[in-house]
């Protein structure tokens, strides 16, 4: 889903928001689409826990985002992480330490794409 579309024909957007993004985004006919917004509605500047209740107010930034918290299986852990930036913080050192430890593919057993979304 583009992002426009996310703004300008969702339902599952905080009317706030989506008026607010509106005014940014000029619309899917529009041949400006440099526009950047920044990712997190409540602090666009500092990394915190913000995104989480961004979700719970029904602000989430991408329609991705905002699966997060739809009546699934994450909602649990999205109203923790809300709610709780230690919560979130010390998940989070844990999670970045495990990526840390992925190890990456070399030589024939890996490839740098060219374009991310295919195999080269």
């Amino acid at each position: 889903m583009q992002y426009v579309d996310w703004v300008y024909n969702e339902t599952d957007i905080d009317v706030l928001l989506a008026q607010t993004r509106k005014l940014g985004c000029p619309g899917v006919n529009s041949i400006d689409d440099d526009n950047l917004a920044p990712l997190d509605f409540r602090s666009p500047i500092t990394f915190d826990h913000s995104c989480y209740y961004n979700l719970v107010q029904r602000r989430g930034l991408l329609h991705s985002d905002q699966q997060l918290f739809n009546g699934g299986p994450a909602d649990s852990l999205v109203k923790l992480y809300s709610r709780s930036p230690v919560a979130f913080d010390k998940d989070f050192v844990v999670s970045i330490t495990r990526m840390g430890d992925v190890k990456s593919l070399t030589g024939s057993n890996g490839e740098i794409r060219r374009n991310c979304r295919r195999v080269n």
